[in-house]
Parts: structure tokens; C-alpha cells; sequence
């Protein structure tokens, strides 16, 4: 619910009806704080949110932890986030706390489609294994 509304208020802040601005959403998560920050490209914090979930400390992993939990809400909010008053394409981002891209977490686009990575999971393999018995025949 926390990342849901953090979402919420950053969609308000491009609403559909406003000038489209050029720009990416970066989100940043602070292990210490468990907070989710949204910035613009030029760097100017959009949300701050403090992700309850986060604060357990058995969280071994939770920039992948977080990034499910993020596309997640950016899938059931599409409605709200393709009509953002952002140009096309943009795309949600999730940072490290040093500022670096760790992943994509949804692309908006009119030609083009984001697949999640566990969809192309083994997809190498399986390319793969076709390619080898193509080449037998």
C-alpha cells in the first residue's frame, strides 16, 4: 500500500491534462531508512516513503525484494502511470543508494513492450538446444 501511494502521488504531479514533460522516474531505496525516493531526471525528489516491510533487517536482498514489490504496483497502477504527462517514451527506474541503475521496472511506450525477466528465464537454453538440433538436420 505504501508504494502504491507513493506511486499515486508522483503520477499527480504529471497530470493527464498538462503540459508533457520530457523525463524519466528514478527510484532510489535506502537500506537504512527503508525509504523509497522518486526523483525526476534532474535529479529533484518528486516522494519520499518509508516502506514498513523494508525495516526488517532479515532482508537479505531488498533491491530485488524491492524492485518485484515496485513493478508489481507500476503493473496494477498502468492506468495511472501510461497517462502521466510524461513524453514517450519513459521509463521507471530503480537506483542504488550511490545513484546507479540497478534495473528497469516498466517502460512506457506505444511500440514497444517491457518483458519481465522471469519470463525469459531458460529462454537461452531453450534457444539453445533448438539451434543445436537445427544444425543436426
Amino acid at each position: 500500500m505504501q508504494i502504491e501511494r507513493a506511486i499515486r502521488k508522483v503520477a499527480a504531479k504529471f497530470p493527464k491534462n498538462s503540459e508533457p514533460v520530457l523525463t524519466d522516474i528514478h527510484m532510489q531505496v535506502i537500506p537504512e531508512s527503508a525509504e523509497l525516493r522518486t526523483y525526476n531526471d534532474d535529479m529533484e525528489e518528486l516522494d519520499r516513503a518509508v516502506i514498513e516491510q523494508w525495516l526488517e533487517p532479515s532482508e537479505e536482498d531488498l533491491y530485488e525484494v524491492a524492485a518485484t514489490a515496485i513493478k508489481q504496483c507500476l503493473h496494477q497502477l498502468r492506468n495511472e502511470v501510461e497517462a502521466m504527462s510524461i513524453l514517450r517514451p519513459f521509463s521507471f527506474v530503480l537506483m542504488g543508494e550511490d545513484g546507479e541503475t540497478i534495473c528497469d521496472l516498466y517502460i512506457v511506450d506505444d511500440d514497444n513492450i517491457m518483458l519481465d525477466t522471469e519470463l525469459l528465464k531458460g529462454l537461452d537454453k531453450e534457444l539453445d538446444e533448438f539451434l543445436a538440433r537445427l544444425m543436426k538436420e
